[in-house]
């Protein structure tokens, strides 16, 4: 399975977990996305750096676009495959989805003892 395929399968899985599994909604609300909106900023950030710079380097037989990094264009944004955008959010949905759906746990728990 090739990181596109990869990335095209996380981001729509990280939705159904957030949205069906842990019901905790996050991506119904604003807070999420502009959290989110910094989030990418910094992983754009830090895509580009390492991938700009060939720290990182990405098969091009794996990917959207070329071998060759480009600051916008041919499947990248900042230097770093688009492909990285899809697995950041499912991480960073995930991660935060999980953290909510613990907090609410917790809280239920306090709340009878």
């Amino acid at each position: 399975m090739t990181y596109t395929m990869l990335a095209a399968v996380a981001v729509p899985l990280a939705v159904l977990i957030d949205l069906l599994v842990l019901r905790t909604r996050l991506v119904l609300s604003s807070t999420w996305w502009l959290s989110y909106a910094v989030v990418v900023g910094f992983q754009l950030l830090t895509n580009g750096w390492l991938t700009g710079r060939g720290i990182v380097r990405y098969d091009p037989g794996t990917i959207i676009g070329g071998a060759e990094p480009r600051l916008l264009g041919d499947g990248r944004i900042a230097y770093a495959p688009v492909e990285d955008l899809g697995f950041g959010f499912a991480l960073v949905l995930l991660s935060c989805a999980v953290w909510t759906r613990l907090g609410r746990a917790r809280r239920a728990t306090d709340a009878t003892r």
